[in-house]
């Protein structure tokens, strides 16, 4: 069975790159092929590419034109609505929406990784909570696992429901290591948000090894 999911954070830096490209592992330690998207990306190297993006296209089984899996790159690391305006580009959803279609019909199992939080304007058509919802697709949130992180993350669960997504899960990333009361801090999560936990990722850059702690039932 094809899935895809559209994956987003409670801030921009909590990882969700890091998660997509354990998720998109994970599926291939399951015999499915993947495609990871990151329709809009802010911020290049000397080279033009995207760091992000480079890492999803890396942790794909199936390759995809690089307009497919991001049809949108700005050279600023800014927010994308000012990086798009100060590049004379508009950000529109339909060829977002045609790089999706594309994707899932050539991989059993693909992420289209948002921008920042859930909330990031993009353009006329809308922000990126507008994305997910004229994507429809099941929503994965990576939850950063720092001070501070409970609140972000109901009120980024409280978003996601009020448009009437589903949340498939959500995925604990501790990108603060030295995190106080981490356990319990997890605890109070799993007790208050209304969707499964679905893996605790290691502190590490290894995405590999964060895909084996990962128990999303791809």
């Amino acid at each position: 069975m094809k899935r895809a999911y559209f994956l987003t954070g409670t801030d921009t830096g909590v990882g969700k790159t890091f998660v997509a490209a354990a998720l998109l592992h994970r599926a291939a330690q399951r015999g499915l092929s993947s495609a990871g998207l990151k329709p809009v990306a802010a911020g290049v190297d000397a080279t033009g590419r995207n760091e992000d993006v480079e890492a999803l296209r890396a942790a794909s089984s199936v390759q995809l034109a690089a307009a497919v899996v991001n049809p949108y790159c700005f050279e600023a690391a800014i927010a994308p609505h000012l990086a798009a305006a100060e590049a004379g580009r508009a950000i529109a959803f339909a060829p977002i929406l045609a790089a999706c279609q594309e994707a899932r019909a050539a991989a059993d199992f693909v992420i289209v990784e948002g921008v920042g939080g859930f909330r990031v304007p993009l353009g006329a058509d809308g922000d990126s909570a507008d994305l997910a919802v004229a994507l429809g697709l099941p929503v994965i949130l990576v939850v950063g696992m720092r001070l501070g992180c409970i609140n972000h993350a109901m009120l980024s669960f409280e978003a996601i429901a009020a448009r009437r997504l589903t949340c498939a899960g959500w995925v604990a990333n501790p990108i603060d290591p030295a995190m106080a009361r981490f356990a319990a801090n997890l605890h109070t999560l799993c007790e208050l948000l209304p969707a499964p936990l679905l893996g605790v990722t290691p502190h590490t850059p290894d995405s590999r090894s964060a895909a084996a702690a990962l128990e999303l039932p791809v």
